[in-house]
């Protein structure tokens, strides 16, 4: 479906409310019973949804890895890389998906599961494919087919109950319910398959080989033969099974002039090196250390366990492993911001200026990189460093402007010039990210109050006081 979901979704042939109460009076149960059914397609609909509790990740290493090793696969889509998102959410489920706009999920536990750079190619090919065929947009149209049956379904039982054949007329909703679900699963599977090819596609175009999509497919055949899944047909799921997939691929991939084309090594090389740093961040601190032992000497082996020191409060030990990983590469950047990240959360904000004010320089003032540097520089709580802090703020919002945590140490540094208006505005600007709309609104009216009415700063204000206002509205509308 549009908001794909590369693991495969329980099984719905059942009946999801199980058996008829036929103490009911006829009309009352097919109320009910309509309720009931469209209950189930709104809760289909909101399944694909990406849940608003899962965390996006922002890493600047790992942004620059998504957006190198999907660029090609994004132009051969016939896509502008500079509107294609590939955004990183903290979960340790095998998936991925996209929910509208030109954005791909990938969850944390894909890039865990995934051996190589390839694999992940593969399957954002795959989303690209749902993004092209505006599968999301499409959507609704599989819900409005199956709704169709279900209210025709519906009026025929009701006028069969209405003639005296309660049983007949229970049994066409009961067997409409069942053509609504199985027209909307068919309809899933069918962009599923489309986005399949796609994919296949758009690898082929971008020279990039197909193995990689064929062995997460195994992975996925793999998950499904763990969880004891049917394999004789995929009636009755949202996707095709991995088999079926996998069947009609090989051939594709195989044939393919792109099949035996090597993968890039610089890209190879830093997705290790972001699956390792990753598995240090998320995971727990005694699996990183299983995972990457003391004996590993490898530069992952090193980034996965400053991580995991981190994580575990032992700053000194986290600190010998960025230090060993800087005598490797003294001018890396990432290795760089995580001794500045390591010594700012430590308690060691001075100390953590010279790293990172080198790792600024070194990515052209990269902006999540900025913004942990001007936290450090407000974190001295030295009033010579404000005037520094506020310039390279300000340059990080100016080149990412969604990223609230920027705002707000942009917000502290006008607060603590005494500039309460700007604090308020950027406070402002941060919620908006947030989608708190309340603090957002209180905020920017607060803002309103102490700028230049008519200056750019006001007219922001007041844009951001008017839409948060109307989300303020809507969600008063919806309790």
């Amino acid at each position: 479906m549009g908001s794909d979901k590369i693991g495969q979704m329980q099984s719905m042939t059942h009946n999801p409310f199980g058996s008829f109460d036929t103490r009911i009076p006829g009309h009352a149960r097919i109320i009910r019973r309509a309720q009931q059914i469209m209950a189930l397609f709104v809760a289909i609909a909101l399944t694909v949804q990406p849940a608003t509790a899962q965390s996006i990740l922002r890493d600047a290493e790992t942004e620059a890895l998504f957006d190198d090793m999907s660029e090609p696969l994004i132009r051969a889509a016939g896509l502008d890389p500079r509107n294609v998102d590939i955004i990183l959410i903290g979960d340790n489920s095998l998936n991925a998906f996209v929910v509208g706009g030109q954005a791909v999920y990938i969850h944390s536990g894909l890039i865990e599961a995934a051996d190589n750079a390839n694999e992940v190619q593969g399957v954002i090919a795959h989303e690209l494919g749902h993004i092209v065929g505006g599968h999301v947009i499409r959507h609704g149209e599989g819900i409005k087919e199956a709704t169709g049956i279900t209210l025709l379904s519906l009026v025929l039982g009701a006028a069969a109950i209405a003639a005296g054949a309660g049983e007949a007329g229970m049994g066409i909703i009961g067997a409409g319910q069942q053509a609504a679900i199985g027209k909307y699963l068919a309809f899933s599977r069918v962009q599923e398959s489309s986005a399949d090819i796609a994919g296949a596609e758009y690898l082929s175009k971008a020279g990039i080989s197909g193995r990689g999509s064929l062995t997460f497919f195994k992975k996925l055949q793999n998950l499904e033969f763990r969880l004891a899944i049917p394999q004789d047909d995929s009636y009755g799921r949202t996707h095709p099974l991995s088999g079926e997939r996998i069947t009609v691929l090989q051939e594709v991939y195989e044939n393919d002039p792109a099949w035996d084309a090597p993968s890039d090594p610089d890209v190879e090389r830093r997705f290790q090196r972001v699956k390792a740093k990753l598995k240090g961040f998320v995971a727990e601190p005694k699996a990183t250390l299983r995972n990457y032992p003391e004996t590993d000497m490898s530069i992952s082996g090193h980034y996965a366990r400053a991580y995991a020191w981190h994580k575990s409060a032992y700053p000194d030990k986290a600190l010998a492993e960025v230090d060993a990983l800087l005598a490797i590469q003294p001018e890396d950047p990432y290795f760089l911001e995580l001794k500045g990240q390591i010594l700012l959360e430590s308690g060691r904000p001075a100390d953590a200026l010279e790293p990172l004010r080198k790792a600024v320089y070194l990515t052209n003032n990269q902006p999540l990189i900025a913004a942990l540097f001007g936290h450090a520089l407000v974190a001295t709580e030295d009033k010579s460093n404000f005037s520094e802090a506020e310039k390279v703020l300000k340059a990080a919002v100016s080149k990412d402007n969604e990223n609230p945590f920027a705002w707000y140490q942009l917000g502290v540094i006008y607060s603590q010039q005494g500039d309460e208006p700007r604090a308020r505005l950027a406070s402002a600007e941060g919620f908006v990210l947030q989608r708190n709309a309340p603090l957002a609104l209180r905020n920017a009216q607060t803002a309103m109050l102490g700028l230049p009415e008519g200056s750019p700063d006001w007219i922001r204000a007041q844009d951001i006081a008017m839409l948060a206002r109307v989300a303020v509205e809507e969600n008063r509308k919806r309790r």
